[in-house]
């Protein structure tokens, strides 16, 4: 068959799905329902008789402090495998907290800084590509100046972070999601780790910026062997260079759960002063519930996490079953394949994402828009598509993946056609 013909047969096949007037949506990585379920006890746990913290404190009043209440702590610390009294539990997200530490740095400094980062012409921060779109949202919208480093299967690639950050002392950290990176999926190995808490940057409070979201949304049994960044950096001679950040988002209810940080003693000593200067104290009843329930939970936050994944997986594996069967014949697209997370991260063999997530959207499938996951929108091999799988019923995965697959072939055939002209 030749080009043409092969093209004319995706567009009859195309024409057909377009009738069907779909609906569906695997662009955002949202639990589902079923998900939500889960953790549906949230709102009867507590009552107006269960009003005190296990310190004495009354949910209802101002005291308590800004740190958060000491049951929350416990467990923030257990998902970020730090001490209770390396935590700050705040509110909603971990972006949240990223984005209140970065502003603290760019206004006061961070602890041990010469000066507010603010007094540089231009600060810079590494983020890593493909990425999370909202770091580069949020440090682009700060005024950070972005250097990107690319993903390795591995995490970032550290030898090229240490080559900005030993050369230029206006480089003043970077933004990772270490364990399950969105999109990739893949989890920073203990070498590569190890030389990210160890390099000799210019600036000295350069730091890390670790955004574990994904650090308990494990798909299975296989989990990778991690280092722990903050006693790693501790060791390293670096007590003060790692903050890490993570959230209830995706374990509990994605809009209604808390942020968290960890980091040393002495930069959590130093937060807390700043943040008692916006508040007196956080939302303690969302705490209080919160850590009721999750400790209340038959196995705990693990047992929890377990739950989420005998929903989470069957989605995952239907989805790389589409992709396996449409695409890998042909080698039009190559894939990860995750150990947990939220994402996949495709890329096409031909440089067609943006075609295809417009011809998907044509079709009535929403997706990422092509580039997210770079700075700017700007994927300069125009091949990324960040899929989520996690939110749609399985039967509508699975036809918004072969959707995305026919769109994938038919974008491939039409710039084959175009080589061709």
């Amino acid at each position: 068959m030749s080009v043409q013909d092969s093209l004319n047969a995706l567009w009859e096949k195309y024409r057909l799905i377009q009738q069907e007037g779909l609906l569906l949506n695997i662009e955002r990585g949202q639990p589902g329902d079923e998900n939500f379920k889960l953790s549906s006890p949230l709102f009867t746990c507590v009552d107006e008789t269960d009003v005190k913290t296990e310190e004495g404190f009354d949910i209802r009043n101002y005291p308590g402090g800004v740190k958060g209440i000491l049951e929350m702590r416990r467990l923030a610390a257990e998902i970020l495998d730090v001490k209770p009294e390396e935590t700050i539990v705040g509110n909603n997200s971990s972006l949240k907290m990223l984005s209140e530490v970065l502003s603290f740095a760019l206004l006061k400094g961070l602890n041990g800084s010469p000066a507010p980062w603010c007094k540089l012409d231009s600060p810079k921060l590494i983020v890593t590509v493909p990425g999370y779109d909202r770091h580069f949202t949020l440090a682009s919208a700060l005024g950070f100046k972005l250097l990107t480093v690319p993903m390795t299967g591995t995490g970032p690639d550290v030898e090229l972070v240490a080559r900005f950050a030993e050369s230029d002392e206006t480089v003043k950290g970077i933004i990772l999601v270490p364990t399950y990176a969105n999109p990739t999926g893949e989890t920073i190995s203990v070498e590569a780790a190890q030389r990210l808490v160890s390099l000799k940057a210019l600036a000295k409070d350069f730091t890390i910026f670790a955004d574990e979201a994904y650090v308990v949304h494990h798909l299975g049994d296989t989990i990778p062997e991690r280092l722990n960044l903050l006693r790693a950096s501790e060791k390293a001679g670096y007590p003060n260079r790692v903050y890490l950040f993570s959230s209830t988002s995706k374990i509990t209810f994605a809009g209604a759960g808390l942020g968290f940080l960890a980091s040393s003693l002495a930069n959590i000593e130093y937060l807390a002063q700043l943040y008692s200067t916006q508040y007196i104290c956080p939302n303690k009843v969302e705490q209080y519930r919160h850590a009721k329930f999750l400790k209340a939970y038959p196995g705990g936050i693990a047992g929890l996490m377990r739950e989420h994944a005998k929903i989470l997986k069957p989605k995952f594996d239907a989805a790389l079953r589409v992709l396996e069967r449409e695409l890998a014949p042909a080698g039009l697209a190559t894939w990860t394949r995750p150990l947990g997370g939220y994402f996949i991260s495709l890329n096409t063999t031909k440089p067609v994402a943006k075609r295809v997530v417009e011809l998907a959207k044509e079709a009535g499938v929403s997706v990422t828009p092509a580039g997210a996951t770079f700075p700017f929108g700007e994927d300069p091999a125009n091949s990324n598509i960040r899929i989520a799988p996690t939110r749609p019923p399985l039967a509508e995965l699975e036809k918004a993946m072969e959707v995305l697959c026919l769109c994938i072939k038919l974008a491939s055939a039409e710039w084959d056609a175009q080589q061709k002209a």
